[in-house]
């Protein structure tokens, strides 16, 4: 809404212009300025915020399973989480990262282009003494990678292309395959140096390490999937009805599930010389009143309290009541 002055405020103003204590020329001028706005051409921004936290998205999910897929190859503590998701010109990447690194260059069929993921030293030569038996610790290195030490983080990098196949599924179904291995990103040149590419940066603790793992994608590899970083397209997606013959499949295959059902008569605590000791007809007291219900466990949980009995010449046991979470009114 356009400020309206009182007649009081045109009469001040037309006055200071008059006597010259204001001029016209120059409060038109600082109007045009106003009306400019600086742009910079080798920061283009080609996604929207929507389609950024799109990327995001993916890709919180993409560090949730390669956080997975490494506690299980390495047997230690893994956390890996977003940081960031930004879109810089591919120059600005290729210098904000170390000049001896760990890089791995993935085809991201049938997409056109190449998409790279970079190790931060610190994490690769965590992998590999985790690999190699040790606890994870991170050393410092000012030499190129061994023959042998490339070999073993390219095996574990082609293993983890199903990660990344997984996360993307979302959006795309992609055949990423580990096309190259690197150490220089001087000698890597996917794009124009002024091309956009989205760089999402991730927080990476290995064993008893830290560091960065920071994935490079370019504008022309999303470009031909752009519309589908919409949140109108994952809201389509999301809305989708349940298919009901799989689910009546998943249903039935639960109902015929074996578990482990056990009602435990009573537990006792006694140390390891009086159980050496035990002997024929020795009575072992246990910590359960007689007139206190069992509890039934169902694969080693709580469920229910029970009281035993008889059925058809069988021992058996009535359920009383359930046992709810975090509640224990039989203490």
């Amino acid at each position: 809404m356009e400020e309206i002055l009182s007649q009081n405020e045109i009469d001040v103003l037309l006055s200071a212009i008059t006597s010259g204590e204001m001029d016209a020329e120059e409060l038109k001028k600082e109007e045009e300025e106003k009306k400019i706005r600086v742009y910079d051409f080798k920061r283009a921004l080609r996604f929207s915020k929507d389609q950024i936290r799109s990327i995001s998205r993916i890709h919180e999910n993409y560090a949730r399973m390669l956080t997975t897929f490494l506690s299980s190859q390495l047997r230690t503590y893994v956390h890996i989480g977003v940081e960031s998701v930004d879109q810089v010109p591919y120059e600005e990447f290729i210098r904000s990262i170390s000049s001896l690194t760990v890089l791995n260059i993935y085809s991201m069929s049938p997409l056109k282009g190449s998409m790279v993921i970079e190790i931060n030293p610190n994490v690769a030569y965590a992998l590999l003494d985790r690999i190699l038996g040790g606890k994870g610790t991170s050393v410092t290195k000012t030499e190129s990678l061994t023959e042998i030490e490339k070999i073993l983080l390219n095996q574990i990098f082609e293993k983890a292309t199903g990660t990344l196949k997984e996360a993307w599924s979302s959006l795309v179904d992609v055949s990423p395959v580990l096309e190259e291995f690197e150490e220089n990103p001087q000698f890597i040149q996917m794009v124009a140096p002024n091309d956009t590419v989205v760089v999402v940066s991730m927080s990476a603790e290995i064993g008893e390490a830290s560091g960065m793992i920071n994935l490079c994608i370019p504008h022309t590899l999303l470009e031909p999937i752009i519309p589908k970083l919409s949140a109108h397209y994952w809201m389509d997606n999301t809305t989708d009805e349940r298919d009901e013959e799989a689910f009546q499949k998943l249903s039935s295959n639960l109902q015929t599930t074996k578990v482990d059902v056990q009602a435990i008569l009573g537990e006792t605590r006694i140390t390891i010389n009086e159980f050496l000791k035990l002997g024929i007809n020795d009575v072992v007291s246990l910590e359960q009143q007689i007139g206190d219900p069992l509890t039934l466990t169902i694969n080693q949980e709580p469920k229910f309290y029970v009281q035993p009995g008889q059925l058809k010449k069988k021992i058996a046991v009535q359920i009383l009541e359930e046992i709810e979470k975090g509640v224990n009114t039989h203490e």
